[in-house]
């Protein structure tokens, strides 16, 4: 049986007189709008053409899109490769943001005269690996173009649900999305109408506008270009092979680096959830791009299988858009899981990152961990969150930090502090932290000044697998470094208080084990620092009971007096 959408707390929407919504594919090069009707997904023409190319540009008129900004020549393409920094003006003195803001509006004037009504809500996709920063970028570009986002959903996600409605099959999909300017993967577990994306990765500064570049240089190279011939005029002629202007040999050879990225972050995808390239039941590819000549059999032969191509690769994110639309409005079937595809955590003693959110975690999704106070009358906590998935807080990327204000004095560790992350369905993060003895709170919404740059989003999950060793020693040594530390402060302190319980021999030994624990940090011998701590605390246990006996009496003899 068929699960149903239902919005936490929230019965579905089952009102028929309610406005359409619908689906906006927001691509690098191409733009996508469709919504349901008669549970039948359609695509809307802009400028009748199903592709609005996604460009803006400017004339004494104002701002214009599609392909009449192509065509008036003063434009700018890509506008989506720098959502990371959505407050910089880009052109014409206008943001990220405002740029594409006037992409939306084209899209959402161009349903309304499909649809002969107003038009305010919309599903609209964005790549798997975008951040906290290019997430909300997009939802304020969605804002000036006076539409409410219902859900930002994964482009990889979406095309999934088009393709598991028409296929109504079940088991491991791996969805390869190759774009104009970013790549996708992600691994899909279909079970009884229920997707699940169980994991997720991908480089969005690789795409098909690269292989056009590379065409370009080659056939500059080659002589056969003429000077006004350009990139977007070559790909529909050699996209598909068969075209004198190049090769098909050395289209193959032009696009053979760019295939080995993509499917490098398939093989990392199958390691990261422990699948095999045999526990895959199908390839479904997504995105113009899937076009190119040659990358089909390429696929085939490395998956031994061959994959799916039943829906346009151009339309079927869209779609998914506009059914993930549908069933948020009007109820639906069908239950849809995304994950997020890098781990939140946050900053604890040492300079390490406590993981509070694992990558991968299916969103949405709230987590929470207790954390304690370090120093003896500690009235504040720094809350440092992170983004990344190394070991140690300079290799993690910051997102926020504040302060915990307000904790009652007490003595080291006996504080409680609950700390809780929360990731929406959009991918949007809030960190809250509530003091468990007085119910104090306090609660932030992240929303970072700048987000990861394209080439910082690879490299974030390569390092994290080729310093991952190093990354587990430093660990290792840092948390062995804190903890003899504070040993060694909890027992000066004794010996300061209580110097008298101590004989000149138990005292001559105490003190010659913490100058060797600490010449071990001076030398970061972790084994041997261990070994010194545990030591150490065995050697002091009786001296702990002595005082502990001490400070019983005490209180015994005030309480009598």
């Amino acid at each position: 049986m068929l699960l149903q959408i239902e919005e936490p707390n929230a019965p579905v929407k089952k009102d028929v007189h309610q406005s359409q919504a619908i689906g906006i594919d927001l691509g690098t090069t191409h733009t996508v709008v469709s919504y349901v009707k008669n549970n039948q997904v359609e695509t809307i023409l802009i400028n009748d053409s199903k592709l609005m190319p996604s460009v803006v540009g400017h004339s004494e008129n104002g701002f214009i899109t599609g392909k009449s900004a192509q065509e008036c020549g003063d434009c700018v393409y890509s506008i989506k490769r720098n959502m990371h920094k959505p407050a910089e003006k880009l052109a014409f003195g206008k943001t990220t943001v405002e740029l594409t803001a006037e992409i939306l509006k084209t899209a959402r004037k161009a349903a309304e005269n499909t649809l002969g009504e107003a038009v305010h809500d919309a599903v609209i996709t964005v790549p798997a690996y975008f951040d906290d920063t290019q997430r909300q970028a997009t939802k304020d570009a969605a804002k000036l173009a006076d539409l409410n986002v219902l859900r930002l959903l994964s482009e990889p996600t979406a095309a999934a649900l088009a393709y598991g409605l028409d296929k109504k099959t079940e088991g491991l999909y791996l969805v390869y999305d190759l774009g104009g300017g970013t790549f996708d993967v992600s691994l899909l577990k279909f079970t009884k109408g229920v997707f699940q994306v169980i994991g997720t990765n991908g480089n969005t500064a690789l795409g098909g506008d690269d292989i056009d570049h590379k065409i370009v240089e080659f056939l500059k190279w080659e002589n056969t270009l003429k000077n006004r011939l350009k990139a977007k005029t070559l790909k529909h002629d050699v996209i598909k092979g068969g075209t004198d202007l190049i090769s098909e040999k050395d289209l193959l050879s032009l696009s053979k680096d760019l295939l080995q990225e993509t499917l490098a972050c398939c093989d990392q995808v199958l390691k990261d959830t422990s699948c095999k390239l045999q526990d895959l039941d199908g390839i479904i590819l997504v995105g113009g791009s899937t076009r190119l000549y040659g990358l089909s059999k390429t696929l085939e032969k490395y998956f031994n299988q061959k994959p799916y191509q039943d829906i346009d690769p151009d339309l079927s994110i869209s779609h998914g858009a506009a059914l993930t639309a549908h069933a948020l409005t009007q109820g639906a079937e069908t239950l849809l899981l995304d994950v997020t595809p890098l781990s939140l955590g946050m900053e604890i003693m040492g300079g390490l990152t406590e993981k509070i959110i694992p990558k991968n975690s299916p969103i949405p999704v709230q987590k929470a961990q207790e954390f304690t106070t370090y120093q003896d009358n500690q009235t504040g906590l720094k809350i440092h969150v992170l983004q990344g998935e190394r070991e140690m807080v300079k290799d993690c990327r910051s997102l926020c930090e504040f302060t915990f204000s307000n904790i009652p004095p007490m003595p080291a560790g006996m504080a409680r502090i609950r700390i809780t992350f929360a990731l929406d369905a959009d991918g949007l993060l809030s960190v809250s932290a509530k003091e468990m003895h007085t119910n104090k709170e306090q609660h932030v919404e992240v929303k970072p000044s700048y987000g990861l740059t394209e080439e910082q989003m690879h490299k974030m999950l390569y390092d994290a697998q080729l310093h991952a060793k190093k990354d587990i020693h430093e660990r290792l040594l840092s948390e062995a470094i804190v903890q003899s530390s504070h040993l060694l402060k909890v027992v000066s302190r004794a010996i300061e208080e209580d110097r008298d319980l101590l004989n000149d021999s138990q005292y001559a030994n105490i003190q010659d084990l913490m100058e060797k624990i600490r010449h071990s940090i001076s030398k970061k011998d972790c084994d041997n620092i261990k070994q010194l701590t545990e030591e150490l605390s065995q050697t002091t246990q009786a001296f702990a009971e002595k005082r502990l006996e001490r400070s019983i009496s005490k209180q015994l003899i005030n309480s009598n007096t």
